[in-house]
């Protein structure tokens, strides 16, 4: 259970960038160059799917790493306390407060519609937090995580599972962006009853089963979404500029298999092209 909640945050908080530079239609990369005497590998995940199997390559590259590095340390027996504590409004708001009467109502209706219950019970949650709830409603088969199959191999490997970030940071990244743009994320889904949602998400799918990284942006970059669109430098840019670091340190103690949502991966201030300026050879691995 604590790891499908932590997924909530992974889910919400995974968005694409927008990039000039054209990268080859690959979800796995190889880390190489700069002193290192063993490849390690990034691989671009996508957090909800209908079908989360490994390729051949990626078991490969998993079989040549010592361990596995995801956005979360996903095994961190804490993981469903630390998340539970950052999930509510401050200084005793609550949904109310944000929304319009007629606002409110659509809200309820999509809850009651689609998770069989009242948003009354929910409302001082933060919105991110309720928006979540419907993202596995945006898929019309059973919920599959790469995140979670990692895990899973992880634990049948003993490898230790490690994090780039902590639960804590991704959920205050959210506190850095205006609740009103939250709000009106949550506002326009249940308006529209999802379906527009699920028409995005299925093209979505499409594109990541293709591997065209590269085509992820469009969709992020929809002024429809006022979190993602808006907010692409808290959500997305900064991070990477975070995890590099940490990247760097992993792969010079042994080679490390890193999962991240796809949409880190391209642009100038994407994880490819920030290891690339210290000096990492990064190259697609190609069926």
């Amino acid at each position: 259970m604590k790891r499908i909640l932590s997924l909530i945050i992974l889910i919400s908080i995974s968005v694409f960038s927008v990039t000039a530079q054209e990268l080859e239609d690959s979800t796995l990369w190889k880390i190489e160059g700069n002193g290192l005497e063993k490849p390690s590998y990034l691989f671009g995940t996508i957090h909800i799917t209908c079908d989360a199997t490994l390729e051949d390559d990626v078991k490969k590259a998993l079989n040549e790493t010592t361990q596995i590095v995801m956005e979360l340390d996903m095994d961190d027996p804490n993981m469903q306390s630390k998340m539970m504590q950052g999930m509510y409004l401050k200084d005793g708001k609550t949904l109310k407060d944000f929304v319009t009467e007629e606002e409110y109502k659509s809200i309820d209706s999509l809850f009651i519609n689609n998770m069989g219950m009242s948003v009354k019970l929910l409302e001082n949650v933060k919105p991110f937090f309720l928006s979540s709830m419907f993202y596995p409603k945006m898929i019309d088969c059973p919920m599959q995580s790469f995140e979670l199959e990692l895990t899973k191999i992880a634990s049948e490997e003993n490898e230790e599972i490690l994090g780039l970030e902590t639960i804590e940071e991704q959920i205050n990244i959210f506190d850095d962006i205006p609740l009103e743009d939250q709000y009106k994320d949550l506002v326009r889904m249940a308006k529209g009853n999802l379906e527009k949602d699920k028409a995005i998400f299925s093209k979505m799918l499409k594109i990541y089963k293709d591997e065209d990284i590269n085509a992820l942006i469009d969709i992020m970059n929809d002024d429809t979404y006022s979190t993602m669109s808006k907010h692409q430098d808290i959500l997305l840019e900064q991070r990477n500029k975070n995890w590099i670091s940490k990247i760097d340190e992993y792969v010079k103690e042994q080679p490390t298999f890193f999962g991240v949502g796809a949409g880190h991966l391209p642009g100038e201030n994407g994880v490819i092209q920030l290891l690339r300026n210290i000096g990492y050879t990064v190259t697609a691995v190609i069926d």
